[in-house]
């Protein structure tokens, strides 16, 4: 199994680090993790004592957890020499031209300020553990529509943060990284939308996780009310080092009835990253929970966004793209619970291997008692570039219902040299050849993102692909 170099090198590894984007820290724990290490993030945050103690309790659950080894190898991840929090030199802004020089350098580099003028709603950005800039426009404001750095929102929201906040979506429990989650989070986004509003341009957080050696952990938490729709865009992205990076976001959706949500996310951290994650929806009474994903960079994933269809007639929709290349071990997929009648799950994952990549769908589709009426379908589809490179698909499936219509269909496929012969007779070079062929395969995921979003994963992909000719 391909592991990330662990965390005792700290040379940097210049070809995708770029010294403009330093960024000068205030403050940083040591590395570790302790009950000391968690009270001074709580202390620095000036968080309400609610905080702190649901902090230490998921620190209790996290060092009873043994780290999980039914997926990838972890054993490269040194949990005692990550640093759990880091402060950039700069307090939050509301303007991009208050952010420090050396920050807006970064971030505009990412296209991050220009994509907000263009077509959003509002965005935010985040670096290491601290938000940079956050902004809503006026026009929603008016409409009470909240998105707020979710460290603010505790302090402004408090008792609406403490309904929701890793409760029943995701409990400080669930898992130990999850506890590790509740036990550090920092940063991320808070969004309430009210009943019947519809946000119809799309809300935006970038994540750039800049220092060696670092984790971040931030908290997404998003409530959409009664009949309202919203569409949330996450971008992450990190220089390579040779040192391993840690990242343990948490996201928690609450679709209510008769609401829908979609949460796009395309994740390039570095082959340097662990990137552990954790994304869960409870969706009520004809609700709708949409997700789009395309993991990208990250030398190990373990992800698997997951509906809980809890209300008569909820539905939820995956769809996406894992590319895994030499060093890389993408592990995700997704899981939808069926928990009401005449609920419905429709679940297509694709992914790309070359140079020895590792990927691997793992998915779980349960059915409770009495959800009758219900239907899903899942679609795992493969593509090989290689004959080193390797493919899992490891669906599970707990069907307890009787009137149940549930189909799975698998395929793994690899470039002919029909097609590439087609192509290039057509004057295309192998590798334009290659790419077209790629580019069709990702497609449906492709086109279910906004046009900026679409054009950033193709060229991705494009890169990752270079050199490989099938």
């Amino acid at each position: 199994m391909p592991r990330v170099p662990s965390a005792t090198v700290a040379e940097v590894d210049r070809t995708r680090y770029d010294q403009r984007d330093a960024v000068p820290l205030r403050y940083t724990t040591p590395p570790g993790i302790s009950r000391r290490v968690v009270e001074e993030i709580s202390h620095r945050k000036n968080e309400p004592p609610w905080v702190l103690e649901k902090r230490l309790q998921a620190l209790t659950y996290f060092e009873a957890r043994p780290v999980p080894t039914w997926g990838p190898d972890l054993s490269g991840l040194r949990l005692e020499e990550i640093r759990y929090y880091a402060e950039p030199d700069m307090e939050e802004q509301r303007s991009w031209d208050a952010v420090p020089q050396e920050i807006r350098n970064a971030f505009d580099r990412l296209g991050i300020p220009e994509a907000e003028r263009k077509y959003l709603a509002g965005s935010g950005a985040q670096m290491e553990s601290a938000m940079a800039y956050h902004h809503l426009k006026e026009e929603w404001e008016k409409k009470g529509v909240i998105f707020e750095n979710f460290d603010v929102a505790i302090q402004k929201y408090p008792d609406l943060v403490r309904e929701y906040f890793m409760t029943r979506c995701v409990p400080l429990n669930d898992h130990k990284f999850a506890a590790l989650h509740g036990a550090v989070f920092s940063g991320g986004t808070f969004i309430y939308v009210p009943p019947g509003v519809h946000v119809t341009m799309p809300l935006q957080a970038y994540f750039r996780m800049n220092e060696a050696g670092m984790g971040q952990f931030e908290h997404t938490l998003i409530v959409v009310d009664e009949g309202a729709q919203v569409h949330y865009l996450e971008a992450c992205s990190a220089p390579r080092y040779n040192r391993a990076n840690l990242h343990a976001g948490c996201v928690e959706v609450y679709v209510k009835k008769g609401a829908r949500a979609r949460y796009t996310s395309i994740e390039n951290w570095s082959k340097n990253t662990y990137n552990l994650n954790t994304k869960r929806a409870i969706v009520e009474q004809d609700g709708v929970m949409e997700w789009i994903n395309g993991n990208l960079g990250s030398g190990v994933t373990m992800l698997y966004p997951s509906s809980m269809l809890k209300g008569k007639g909820a539905k939820t929709d995956f769809i996406g793209i894992a590319v895994a290349a030499e060093g890389q071990n993408q592990d995700t997929g997704s899981k939808a619970y069926h928990l009401a009648p005449y609920t419905k799950s429709t679940i297509t994952a694709k992914s790309i291997s070359k140079d020895g990549g590792i990927t691997t769908y793992r998915g779980l589709l349960k059915v409770n008692p009495g959800a009758n009426g219900c239907s899903s379908k899942v679609q795992c589809d493969a593509l090989l570039l290689d004959e080193q490179s390797v493919s899992n698909t490891i669906p599970c499936m707990e069907i307890k219902g009787n009137d149940v219509e549930v189909a799975h269909e698998a395929t793994v496929g690899r470039i002919g040299e029909e097609q590439l012969f087609y192509l290039q007779s057509r004057g295309l070079s192998a590798a334009q050849a290659t790419q077209m062929i790629v580019a069709g395969f990702i497609e449906p995921v492709t086109k279910q993102l906004p046009l900026e979003y679409a054009v950033e994963l193709n060229r991705l992909v494009e890169l990752e692909m270079e050199g490989s000719v099938g």
